[in-house]
């Protein structure tokens, strides 16, 4: 199926993060995705250079979830076509690990340009597979492209050091080498962000990949995989398999299994990286973790409330609350609390959803009617339990308001469990020493955030709070290229991005040159 070009002006102002993408931004990417051609609904698996059906003929299909309608029609992969793709990656793996740094930093740029020129493609994808906004595709693809182009300038910074040694005329290094085959297995609530982000830097440090697609996305994962072929990558360098739901568990773990695959990385659920930590114990193979996040935010006494405010309602809600960021418990010192809750009740009650397609809401739809279903309940559990609602109402279908929920305490499932949906807990707190106590009354450590006027007090906050990532005086949905991203405990281990990826897709080895004759005891 040939690949669309649409040349796109490019984007003149670089981005810091998800809350900085502008109101001039999201223009330029809406307007892309509504003059485009509606995308082809069919995709198949990539398996060498090759687009090809399941090996039994197999399919299953992706339904928008605001209407019902079939987005996509993809092949379902057996578990002879996954083991199909980790050969393949294997055979590729010799040539692309002795490709030069330059020649990969070129078809890593080359894949960015090539990204962003398909934008109308990737955003009526996703648009159509999840409910999503066209200014969250838009940045998605954007963001993704950074993280190309970052993953190109890390190909010459990935070094060695030469290490002094007792014995006489010994040279000896230590040196980073590629492992081989990487599995990546990308979520569906960033597709385009997560599924490049999976891939990037492996492929930056001599790696050739096995991307599994996630079924709620199959078509915005597969067009991916055709960016990077179109790019010029050799045959199995980049391979991509979709699967039906039901035959998930036996994919991932004949992948897993494959002796080939040397390194996995997953971003998703806890419940989902615990099963795939475990099977991966079995042979010995790391795995780098970035799982589920029920992030805090501290206000304390003397915070910005305005600023906080608008922070608090950007982490919470942007992307209906379905990022692993997002913004779950806002946890205000008793000082401010009353005067915080009304400007965020006022704040949070223009936060409408509406149908993506139409694009004038700032929310969308969640990805499916169950997990609106789940924030119905957490909600419910807290105001029969003594919680009030202060803006928002129960979700209907796909569609849910942004929710604000006041005095919520640690006897409710509010308080602890994830809702990956438009709600936030509010929490209050006697003072600095019970706001952190309160944070870290968790099983989570992703994202974190400190409001306070006094940078020194809140630097010091966060340095108490057990998470991964902490911003002071921002929102906990932040993300860049070149950042080590990624958490602790329940939301996982290793990092994304940068310099500290380089550690996660390379083997470090000791390596020594004898320069001269030995001596030795026996």
């Amino acid at each position: 199926m040939p690949f669309r070009h649409r040349p796109m002006q490019a984007m003149q102002v670089g981005l810091a993060g998800y809350s900085h993408f502008r109101e001039a931004e999201f223009t330029t990417w809406l307007a892309v995705t509504q003059n485009s051609e509606r995308c082809a609904m069919g995709t198949q698996l990539l398996i060498g250079s090759t687009e090809t059906p399941s090996a039994r003929g197999k399919t299953f299909e992706r339904r928008n979830p605001l209407t019902g309608d079939v987005a996509t029609v993809a092949a379902a992969a057996t578990v002879e076509d996954a083991a199909r793709a980790a050969d393949a990656a294997a055979a590729a793996f010799p040539a692309w690990s002795a490709t030069g740094p330059n020649a990969r930093r070129a078809l890593l740029n080359k894949a960015a340009d090539l990204l962003v020129a398909h934008v109308a493609d990737f955003s009526a994808a996703m648009m159509e597979e999840t409910g999503a906004t066209a200014a969250w595709a838009g940045f998605n693809v954007h963001l993704a492209s950074q993280m190309l182009r970052e993953a190109g300038a890390m190909t010459t910074q990935i070094k060695g050091e030469v290490i002094p040694s007792d014995k006489p005329g010994l040279l000896a290094m230590a040196m980073r080498q590629p492992v081989g085959v990487v599995l990546a297995i990308a979520p569906w609530n960033a597709p385009v962000i997560l599924g490049v982000r999976s891939i990037a830097m492996p492929l930056a440090c001599g790696n050739t990949v096995v991307l599994k697609a996630s079924e709620m996305c199959p078509r915005v994962h597969t067009l991916i995989g055709r960016v990077f072929r179109e790019a010029g990558f050799g045959d199995g360098v980049v391979n991509v398999i979709t699967n039906d739901p039901q035959d998930a568990g036996a994919i991932v773990g004949a992948l897993i299994d494959h002796p080939a695959v040397r390194r996995i990385n997953f971003t998703g659920s806890t419940k989902v990286g615990r099963i795939i930590a475990q099977r991966a114990a079995q042979h010995l193979k790391p795995v780098l973790l970035e799982l589920g996040g029920k992030a805090p935010m501290l206000v304390l006494e003397d915070a910005d409330l305005d600023e906080a405010v608008k922070a608090a309602a950007f982490g919470a809600f942007m992307h209906q609350g379905q990022i692993c960021m997002s913004t779950e418990r806002i946890i205000v010192v008793d000082a401010v609390a009353d005067e915080f809750a009304s400007k965020l009740r006022d704040k949070a009650a223009t936060m409408v959803a509406g149908d993506p397609r139409i694009g004038k809401t700032p929310l969308g739809a969640m990805i499916q009617g169950s997990n609106v279903e789940t924030v119905n309940r957490l909600v419910a559990d807290a105001l029969a339990k003594g919680a009030t609602r202060l803006a928002g109402a129960e979700g209907n279908g796909v569609l849910m308001p942004a929710c604000v929920i006041d005095h919520v305490t640690e006897g409710m499932a509010l308080y602890r469990d994830e809702s990956f949906g438009p709600v936030v807990a509010l929490i209050r707190a006697r003072d600095e020493e019970h706001a952190v106590d309160l944070a870290n009354d968790s099983e989570y450590g992703l994202s974190a955030a400190v409001f306070s006027r006094d940078i020194a007090r809140a630097l010091k906050v966060a340095q108490r709070i057990r998470s991964g990532i902490c911003h002071i005086n921002g929102p906990t949905v932040q993300d860049e290229a070149q950042m080590p991203f990624g958490g602790t405990n329940a939301s996982g281990y290793g990092r994304f991005g940068g310099v500290a990826a380089v550690a996660e897709f390379t083997e470090l080895r000791w390596i020594t040159v004898a320069t001269e004759p030995g001596h030795y005891p026996i």
